[in-house]
C-alpha cells in the first residue's frame, strides 16, 4: 500500500473518534453544569485544558460561557480540532479513498460533512444541546457500525484500526486527567456528593456506566472507575484494551510490509506498562502522572507509526 493512502486511512479513522469524543465531552459536560450549579467562575476552563487550547481559544473568545465554549468545539473551523473542523478533515481525506472503505461508509461520512456545513449556533438554541448532541452520537454509531460491517479485515482496516485506538487511547487518559487533576481541587471533596456525579459523568462519557454497573455494582468509586477506565482488558474504550487492538492491527502490517521492521518498543513499553499496574497502585503513586506517562507514550508511538508508514516526503 502507497504511504500517502496509508496516511489518508489512518487520518480519516483518527479524526471521526477524534471528533466523535470531543462531542461526547461536551455533551457530559453540559450535564454536568445543569445538574450540578458549578462553583468556579469558569466551570468550561478543564475542558480547555484537557485539550491544551487556552490560548487559541483566548484568541478568540473574550469569555468561557456556555456559547463561546460550544462554538469553539463545536463548530469553529478556527479551531482544527472542533468537531466541525475534524469532520471536515476525515471527509477530505476519505475523498481519495473510495477504492478502499465502502460505498455505505463514504455516504455517511460525506453526509455527515454536508450536515455539519449547515451547522450554526442556533441549534444549541432550536432544536437544543440535547438533541444536537444526541443526533450527532447517533452518527457516530451509525459510522462505526458501517466501518465495522463492510470494510474487510485487510491493511486498509487496520490502518483505520490504528489511528481510532491510538485516539481512543490518548482521549480516556485526558478525561480522567481532567477529573482528577482539575475539577476537585479541595481535598474535603473528595468522595462527596459532587465528587460522585462527576465521576458518574467520566463514565458516561466513555459509555461505561452499565459495564461499570454490571462489575462494580452502583456505588461509584475512584479505583474503579479507573480501573475500569484504564487496566479492564475486555471493556471497548479502556487504555488497555485500546493498546491491545493497536497491537493487532501494527502486527499485521508489519507482516505485510515489503520490509518487516522489528516491534515497536514504544507499544511494549505501553503494553507492560497497562499490565502490570492497577488502579489502586497507580492512584496512590500519583494518578496525574501516570496519565501523563500514558499521553507521552502514545504521542512517541504515533511519531514512529508515522515515521515507519505514513511519512511521504
Amino acid at each position: 500500500m502507497l504511504r500517502r493512502i496509508a496516511s489518508h486511512l489512518f487520518w480519516t479513522a483518527r479524526n471521526l473518534e477524534r471528533a466523535e469524543w470531543r462531542a461526547r465531552l461536551l455533551d457530559v459536560n453540559y450535564h454536568l453544569l445543569i445538574e450540578s450549579p458549578p462553583r468556579d467562575v469558569q466551570p468550561w476552563a478543564p475542558l480547555l485544558a484537557i485539550f491544551g487550547e487556552r490560548e487559541l481559544f483566548a484568541e478568540y473568545y473574550k469569555t468561557a460561557d456556555d456559547a463561546s465554549i460550544l462554538n469553539f468545539f463545536a463548530l469553529d473551523t478556527d479551531n482544527p480540532n472542533s468537531i466541525r473542523s475534524c469532520i471536515n478533515t476525515a471527509r477530505n481525506n476519505a475523498i481519495s479513498l473510495r477504492h478502499y472503505i465502502s460505498s455505505e461508509l463514504w455516504l455517511d461520512l460525506n453526509t455527515l460533512y454536508l450536515n455539519a456545513q449547515e451547522w450554526t449556533p442556533e441549534l444549541f438554541i432550536t432544536p437544543g444541546v440535547f438533541a444536537f448532541f444526541a443526533d450527532l452520537k447517533d452518527s457516530f454509531y451509525r459510522l462505526s457500525g458501517i466501518r465495522q460491517s463492510t470494510i474487510p479485515r485487510d491493511i486498509a482496516y487496520d490502518f483505520m484500526q490504528l489511528g481510532i485506538m491510538l485516539e481512543r487511547t490518548e482521549d480516556v487518559s485526558r478525561m480522567l486527567d481532567v477529573k482528577y487533576h482539575f475539577l476537585l481541587p479541595r481535598l474535603e471533596d473528595v468522595g462527596g456528593s459532587l465528587d460522585i456525579l462527576q465521576w458518574a459523568a467520566v463514565l458516561r462519557s466513555a459509555s461505561g456506566l452499565e459495564a461499570y454497573r454490571k462489575r462494580f455494582g452502583n456505588s461509584i468509586r475512584i479505583d474503579n472507575v479507573v480501573e475500569i477506565l484504564l487496566f479492564d482488558p475486555t471493556f471497548p474504550r479502556s487504555a488497555r484494551f485500546s493498546l491491545a487492538m493497536v497491537e493487532t492491527s501494527l502486527n499485521r502490517i508489519q507482516n505485510e510490509s515489503p520490509e518487516p521492521s522489528p516491534p515497536s518498543s514504544r507499544l511494549e513499553e505501553l503494553l507492560t506498562l497497562m499490565r502490570s499496574k492497577r488502579s489502586l497502585e497507580v492512584i496512590k503513586s500519583g494518578l496525574h502522572q501516570f496519565l501523563l506517562e500514558i499521553q507521552d507514550g502514545c504521542a512517541a508511538l504515533s511519531d514512529e507509526v508515522f515515521q515507519r508508514y505514513l511519512r511521504t516526503d
